[in-house]
């Protein structure tokens, strides 16, 4: 891995991550609102689902295809695989342990206590049922890892990536160049759209995701080409090219596409009666409008994002601990905004201020303690000289 060539830092695509981030704060508030379900809700209101269908989509898949440019850029830095295994273990894994142990169990005590009439204190919850590997009351599964999944998909699948990299250096020049024919030019665009197609129409018609890891398989067949293809992206300048040529075209044809898939939720909420093979029309909206997201956002990231701001470099290190307390913070207020009789907007406006409050609070705290640094998801460097990559500029998560 040290012959290959440096991946320059795409200050765009970490602009991309921050916005991603803040974008799925924002659509958990929602969550506390929506009619889907959720841990703890206020309200289940069926137009809130309008605005979240706007970002469903693709904000996942792009954070993985941000994710993968970033495992590219950190695999080559790293001297051996060995040496990337165990740094990228200990940025995700740790963070992950201390998420699973401590920022996790409010999140499902407060479902079961709003959900299922639990009545057992939070103290007796975490010492007694949280690690009981059983469902209490037979629906709410424990331990659980809850919004952190992410986390540890995208640690198992930057494992598969190593594998491929220790097994298949042989290859990864003629694999780059594949990837550059296939999906240079109009290929990014169209052919990921033609799998999601596939995945959602003809795979796994109907299917939700797990988040359970082992039995996930339509996330799986979404997120690791997704993160592939970043990877593979981070060393094509042809690909990033046509997404810079083409992210106007791409982002109206995703607006067009959200139109069809808003228009039908606001017509049959839930596709609850509605005419038969609208389902596969909807389904159809959603992948189009998922990949030409991505696309458009990657082509204006390259094209106009592409540079250096001094606040480029806290945000880029806070959105990590942003993400692992963020949902935590969000059910308890919400939790507790149950009783007060609040109007619905002043509710949704609390949440907004004290979830924001709360994560900058968690990291600044946190980036002060030299010991919680790991835990939550920074490099444990010394207090006031901040680490930097090889290339003297501090890398991505």
């Amino acid at each position: 891995m040290t012959a290959a060539a440096p991946i320059p830092r795409h200050y765009g695509l970490d602009w991309l991550r921050v916005g991603a981030f803040a974008i799925l704060i924002l659509y958990h508030i929602g969550m506390v609102f929506v009619p889907w379900g959720f841990h703890v809700q206020l309200a289940r209101l069926p137009w809130v689902a309008i605005p979240m269908l706007a970002s469903n989509p693709w904000r996942l898949m792009l954070l993985f295809v941000v994710s993968g440019y970033a495992t590219r850029a950190l695999a080559v830095r790293h001297p051996s695989i060995f040496s990337f295994v165990r740094g990228r273990s200990i940025r995700l894994l740790v963070p992950l342990a201390f998420g699973v142990a401590v920022l996790v169990p409010p999140q499902i005590w407060a479902e079961l206590v709003s959900k299922y009439s639990y009545g057992g204190s939070y103290w007796t919850f975490w010492t007694r049922d949280w690690l009981g590997f059983r469902a209490i009351g037979g629906v709410v599964p424990t331990p659980a890892w809850n919004h952190l999944w992410f986390v540890g998909y995208l640690w198992a699948y930057t494992m598969a990536v190593a594998v491929m990299l220790a097994t298949g250096h042989r290859w990864g020049v003629k694999a780059q160049g594949l990837f550059d024919r296939v999906l240079g030019g109009w290929g990014g665009a169209v052919l990921p759209v033609v799998w999601l197609l596939l995945i959602d129409i003809r795979f796994f018609p109907g299917q939700s995701e797990t988040h359970g890891l082992f039995d996930d398989w339509l996330a799986h067949a979404i997120y690791f080409p997704a993160l592939l293809f970043g990877f593979g992206m981070a060393g094509s300048e042809r690909v990033l090219d046509s997404f810079r040529r083409g992210w106007v075209v791409a982002g109206l044809i995703a607006l067009a596409s959200y139109g069809v898939a808003a228009g039908l939720e606001w017509r049959w909420p839930g596709l609850a009666r509605a005419p038969q093979g609208l389902g596969i029309v909807f389904a159809g909206a959603r992948a189009v409008q998922g990949w030409m997201a991505v696309v458009a956002l990657i082509g204006v990231a390259e094209r106009f994002w592409n540079r250096d701001h001094p606040w480029r470099r806290t945000l880029t290190e806070a959105v990590f601990p942003f993400y692992l307390v963020h949902q935590t913070i969000i059910i308890l207020v919400a939790f507790y905004l149950r009783r007060a009789g609040l109007p619905l907007w002043l509710d949704a406006l609390v949440l907004i201020v004290a979830t924001v409050a709360g994560c900058w609070a968690f990291y600044l705290i946190g980036r002060r303690v030299r010991w919680l640094r790991p835990l939550i998801g920074l490099r444990p460097h010394p207090i006031g000289r901040p680490a930097v990559s090889g290339d003297g500029r501090k890398a991505a998560i």
